[in-house]
């Protein structure tokens, strides 16, 4: 099988991708639009930033599985994938570190207009009075919109900094759990906005988080606050993010920008959002420390998938099965036995949605549940059941 690498990555993966047994291509200047057209031949493709649209997985005639390096998958089109038969799958966890320690920075560098002050000296300017007007951050209120790892990890370095932490996070904080975290509960976005000296924002795309930031949040932020996103681009709406600035003297540090260019790109035409803030051009997971061990997990993913046909960190195969029952088959290891109940179930036009056989000890015998969309009828188990080389049948209702 044909690997195809469309980013930059570790040396370490491809070696260790090699010792699998797998060809591998390195081609990081890949972008959406030439992915297409090199696709085909490829079983297996590897992305951090590059986008993977339906263009390009119609024309993987030969691609099983999309690994995204990093964490969010908003940048592969799921929909598609699923309609394929393609599996997508994820490194979530483990650029915690290295986002959670850039968000920090960008958050001191904002309060302490770090950025400003050194294009002053590099003009030959000592600006002692007017840089050294600044707040400080301890004893300050830092709220944290979205409290999963990477959230958690900066809520812990704000922590060290003596900063009080409130949250938000819709999808499962509660008031108890805040407590057992140790921080403060916001009840919705536009309380934490009116009650934060500083807001960072930790949460995936999707159509729920577009544009959270938008007039009304920025509205109940403090005049003077502090904004920092590194996680996606998406959910800040950039034209009323610059009229706030302007408006209210919000202090912004951004690593991630609406429509931002390809990782291959050599310019970026937002400069003047890049005027109003302390910015980096999408380098939060990018360390080596947070490289190492997606390559790591990007080998595991692939290994699994190689030994068991269902590849670790998966993220669009069914959560909730829309299966009726199941069909629980025990039968001796013998060929052919599985073809003939499935032939059985297929001349009753039921679908099989899932199978899983297991083979016991000894390998004498083995068990396949078989999840259906309708239940069977008496006639079909009675067939089945006098079968020599089936052992007994049973129907478990879902």
């Amino acid at each position: 099988m044909k690997v195809l690498i469309a980013d930059k990555l570790s040396a370490n993966t491809v070696n260790a991708l090699e010792g699998l047994g797998l060809e591998v291509v390195v081609q990081p200047d890949l972008t959406a639009e030439s992915l297409p057209e090199v696709i085909g031949e490829f079983g297996i493709l590897v992305v951090r930033s590059t986008k993977v649209t339906a263009a390009t997985l119609r024309a993987g005639k030969s691609l099983s599985l999309v690994i995204r390096a990093g964490a969010g998958v908003n940048t592969i089109d799921l929909a598609t994938a699923g309609e394929l038969g393609v599996y997508v799958a994820n490194c979530p966890g483990k650029n915690t570190a290295a986002v959670a320690e850039l968000a920090i920075g960008l958050l001191i560098a904002a309060d302490r207009r770090i950025v400003n002050a050194t294009v002053g000296m590099r003009d030959g300017k000592w600006e002692k009075k007017e840089y050294g007007k600044s707040r400080g951050l301890k004893g300050r209120t830092l709220g944290i919109l979205g409290l999963g790892n990477i959230g958690m990890a900066v809520a812990q370095r704000a922590k060290g900094l003596e900063m009080n932490i409130l949250a938000w996070d819709g999808w499962w904080l509660t008031p108890e759990l805040a407590r057992k975290l140790g921080v403060e509960y916001a009840a919705s976005p536009l309380e934490l906005a009116a009650a934060s000296d500083a807001v960072t924002v930790h949460l995936a795309a999707s159509s729920d988080t577009q544009h959270m930031i938008n007039e009304a949040f920025l509205a109940k932020m403090k005049d003077g606050a502090i904004l920092i996103n590194a996680s996606r681009g998406e959910l800040v709406d950039t034209e009323a993010l610059k009229k706030a600035i302007a408006e209210k003297g919000l202090r912004v540090g951004l690593d991630v920008f609406e429509n931002e260019p390809a990782a291959s790109a050599k310019d970026f035409p937002q400069t003047d959002l890049a005027a109003l803030s302390t910015c980096t051009p999408h380098i939060g997971a990018s360390t080596d420390e947070a490289s190492e061990a997606v390559a790591e997990e990007v080998v595991r993913i692939v290994d699994t998938f190689l030994k068991t046909g269902m590849p670790a960190g998966v993220v669009n195969v069914c959560k909730q099965s829309p299966a009726v029952c199941s069909l629980v088959v025990r039968q001796k290891n013998q060929v052919g036995i599985l073809a003939d109940v499935l032939d059985a179930i297929r001349a009753e036009k039921i679908n099989v949605l899932e199978v899983s056989n297991t083979l016991f000890d000894g390998a004498k015998a083995a068990c396949c549940s078989i999840l259906l969309e309708q239940v069977p009828s008496k006639d079909l188990l009675a067939a089945l059941e006098a079968k020599d080389e089936i052992i007994s049948v049973m129907v478990n209702r879902r």
